[in-house]
């Protein structure tokens, strides 16, 4: 007796994908994949029969050792190959060379080069005004193509008053010294007090300068290199003043300049309501004169809750609180967490 084979009708591709809910495209392209897969894979475990043209071992260690000689070490591949051909030497290729070289990881710039210096962060604290300064020097245009005035400033970062400023035909360290000692005499500074931060412009990191400040027992930091967050209160202060509707395009002469600047820092240190000081002005904040305003700002507050406690819906208004602590680059880990 004949066994009899049940057969099932196979069921499409279409169908399939219809009763499954699933594109078409997309079962085409798993198939394709699984079968490049599978391709690769049978590839990969074959093994890789070497060829007759190849170095042996041997062979490739003295390419290593030769670009490993004293004289080669600053060399690159294409240098090595191109010396030792000259000297009547061929080992191999410079392909083949290059390719022995990069198996080891060496293909790196091979000189000796100069390692910089890693430069500090920054960190600075300021609790009260002439306890950190930062200065920096600015070019201002002059009557003619090329023609420069120097602007020199020093800004207090707690109050961000102007304590002192000066224009100059050229940048100097002797200049600097000049006003960096005035303004210290004329703000009273003792020795021990006061920080004074810049960048690393020549004037800033000259001899002059730091002999100066040792002498009057002042400390001294720097920005590092290239990193304009270092010194962001010179910065911001510099951007105020050349993005006033009345900074002009050129200065007729240094007398201009220094007229339009006398009449800025007035503004800047008697009128200008900062923002990061709770939105007092800097001699107010510099003179200890702030306390007084925020109560005078929350008397003012006060009647106008009284006579319209409706229009102030969540709670009484308040004055801005006034910044007790002002940092350049706080520590990591204070920013982190005030992040959170």
């Amino acid at each position: 007796m004949q066994a009899v084979t049940e057969t099932r009708p196979t069921l499409g591709v279409k169908l399939a994908c219809k009763a499954l809910g699933l594109p078409r495209a997309s079962w085409y392209r798993m198939q394709a994949r699984t079968s490049r897969a599978d391709l690769a894979s049978e590839t990969h475990s074959r093994p890789r029969k070497a060829s007759p043209r190849a170095l042996s071992s041997a062979e490739q260690q003295s390419v290593l050792d030769l670009v490993h000689e004293d004289r080669f070490v600053d060399m690159s591949v294409s240098q090595v190959f191109a010396t030792t051909l000259d000297e009547g030497h061929y080992f191999c290729s410079r392909s083949t060379m290059y390719r022995i070289v990069s198996s080891q990881g060496e293909v790196r710039e091979r000189r000796d080069q100069l390692r910089r210096p890693v430069y500090t962060r920054p960190e600075l604290l300021a609790s009260l005004p002439n306890q950190v300064w930062s200065w920096d020097i600015t070019k201002i245009k002059g009557p003619k193509k090329w023609n420069y005035f120097h602007l020199y400033v020093i800004i207090d970062i707690f109050s961000r008053k102007v304590v002192g400023w000066m224009i100059a035909r050229r940048e100097s360290a002797k200049l600097a010294q000049r006003l960096i000692a005035a303004t210290i005499a004329k703000e009273g500074v003792a020795p021990g007090q006061l920080t004074v931060h810049a960048d690393r412009g020549s004037s800033m990191t000259s001899k002059d300068v730091a002999f100066l400040l040792a002498d009057l027992g002042v400390t001294k930091t720097h920005s590092r290199p290239h990193v304009s967050n270092d010194n962001p209160f010179s910065e911001s202060q510099f951007k105020t003043m050349k993005y006033r509707p009345d900074f002009p395009e050129r200065f007729g002469s240094i007398e201009d300049a220094r007229a339009f600047c006398v009449a800025f820092f007035d503004w800047y240190n008697n009128h200008h309501r900062h923002s990061g000081i709770a939105w007092m002005t800097p001699a107010d904040v510099h003179h200890g004169r702030a306390h007084d305003v925020r109560e005078k700002r929350a008397d003012t507050l006060d009647r106008a809750y009284r006579e319209h406690p409706e229009r102030f819906v969540r709670s009484p208004p308040k004055p801005p609180e006034l910044p007790t602590a002002v940092w350049i680059n706080p520590p990591l880990a204070m920013s982190s967490a005030s992040t959170h």
